[in-house]
């Protein structure tokens, strides 16, 4: 019997994407970064899983890109998405842990992480990713954030328990500012990011995946819990979303 880590990546690993986003969402933050697409430059997409930021940013940027993901099983199809999309010369796939990266100091003009910061959290990543970014080079990342500084308590509870490090947008701003960065864009995912891209997508894969598994009881608790996150987000939808933080490095 699969155990829950094989379940989950069979649940998502079909899915375009992995988290809340979209291909105008990545192309937006990327302009928001002032970088010259046809400037030789160094990145890392950081917690890419099947690859939608890698690609665009593939196609956008005159780039190495290193593509990192702890799962094998996202990287592959990454691999064949990136051949499909004619810039599999521009990406490296690269499986490890996103607090074990393989890279020398100072050596990256931009590290992307979308959706992803959250594994080890904001602060921490925004600290201990800095001493691998140039100077002047920039980090662009997505991370969850209350839209509003009351919320109610159903919403509060939920995401307390799962990620006690959300916050407002300004405490994220501090805290690159604590850490050495300037803050230089941000802007919040609308709401067809999580919906149209990422959850709906998703529910319908409901129905195979548990036909698959019938009398599975993780693969029922783990449907179970998507819908209750996505009856979550549509109930309090004003209240939460992705921000999307790009900072420069002083």
């Amino acid at each position: 019997m699969m155990n829950e880590m094989e379940l989950l990546i069979e649940l998502h690993k079909e899915g375009y994407r992995q988290g809340p986003g979209s291909d105008e969402a990545t192309r937006f933050a990327l302009s928001m970064t002032g970088i010259d697409g046809s400037r030789p430059i160094e990145v890392a997409d950081i917690g890419c899983g099947t690859g939608a930021s890698t690609i665009i940013l593939a196609q956008s940027l005159n780039a190495n890109i290193t593509a990192i993901d702890f799962l094998p099983e996202f990287l592959d199809v990454l691999r064949s998405r990136s051949i499909a999309g004619g810039v599999a010369d521009k990406i490296s796939c690269h499986s490890c842990s996103m607090d074990d990266l393989p890279f020398a100091d100072e050596s990256l003009d931009l590290i992307w992480a979308e959706g992803s910061i959250y594994n080890i959290g904001f602060e921490n990543g925004i600290k201990n990713w800095k001493k691998f970014i140039k100077p002047g080079g920039t980090l662009v990342a997505s991370e969850i954030t209350w839209l509003t500084n009351d919320r109610p308590k159903e919403i509060q509870a939920h995401w307390d328990a799962e990620y006690p490090e959300i916050a407002v947008a300004s405490a994220k701003m501090a805290a690159l500012e604590v850490h050495g960065y300037s803050p230089i864009g941000y802007f919040v995912l609308p709401q067809n990011c999580w919906l149209d891209e990422y959850y709906n997508p998703m529910r319908a894969r409901f129905a195979d995946f548990l036909k698959k598994h019938e009398g599975n009881n993780m693969a029922e608790s783990i449907v179970a819990a998507e819908k209750h996150e996505i009856d979550l987000y549509e109930k309090y939808r004003s209240h939460v979303s992705y921000g999307v933080y790009i900072a420069r490095k002083l």
